[in-house]
């Protein structure tokens, strides 16, 4: 075609095409938090968290440093994960993290992978229950370890016995990340055997939402905590 007569948009390969301004804020993390902020009238800090699988949980700790610090008088950490693409599932199933029959062993010798599932949910925290919870809360890093998503069992030892150590329990439960593989399974029991059981003499009870209903990625945390609000 001549330079001066252009293909018609609806002619060019998607790719090609230009990006509507519903495109450009719907594939924007800031937006998706800012708009919730938005229809519900909230001020106090907005913020959009991408920790991977640990998303839920540290949007959720945000939450409650926000309003024990007095910056607002209470809080909502909602999270969701969809998948709207299978590229990522492709990604994943190439590179061994897939369980080859779709199911989540957690705990399990036969562990062989995780299990993609969708999941979205909202907690609400309130400033008393801030400042009664977050004694017990902690947040930490793995570092450096054998590769980018090999778990450090150091680091996870420390983060346990950090959370442990504030909230002065003789017993209790855990939510566990248990995805249901044969690296990170064995790591995580590992850890808790150790930060838990070098202090403690009561029973520990540990179980996974994931064996049930898979690994909801971003918004796994938020599944592990309907879950304890339940046995609670």
């Amino acid at each position: 075609r001549p330079c001066h007569d252009p293909l018609p948009t609806w002619a060019l390969p998607a790719a090609w095409r230009p990006a509507s301004v519903y495109a450009v804020t719907g594939d924007t993390t800031s937006v998706a938090g800012g708009r919730l902020s938005f229809v519900l009238g909230l001020q106090g800090p907005c913020v959009s968290v991408d920790t991977a699988c640990a998303s839920a949980l540290a949007a959720l700790h945000g939450a409650w440093v926000a309003v024990r610090a007095g910056e607002c008088g209470g809080g909502v950490a909602s999270a969701v994960s969809l998948k709207l693409s299978p590229l990522p599932t492709l990604g994943a199933a190439a590179a061994g993290m897939l369980s080859v029959d779709g199911r989540c062993k957690t705990w399990d010798a036969r562990a062989n992978g995780y299990v993609r599932s969708e999941g979205v949910g909202s907690a609400a925290v309130a400033a008393g229950a801030a400042r009664v919870a977050l004694g017990s809360v902690a947040v930490r890093q793995d570092g450096r370890s054998a590769s980018l998503t090999a778990p450090n069992g150091s680091a996870q030892r420390m983060l346990l016995g950090a959370a442990w150590g504030a909230a002065s329990v003789a017993s209790g439960a855990v939510e566990a990340h248990g995805t249901g593989t044969a690296l990170g399974d064995p790591t995580e029991a590992g850890s808790m055997a150790s930060a838990y059981g070098g202090w403690r003499e009561a029973a520990l009870v540990v179980g996974t939402a994931k064996a049930s209903i898979g690994h909801s990625e971003a918004a796994s945390g938020q599944a592990g905590i309907c879950k304890v609000a339940q046995q609670l």
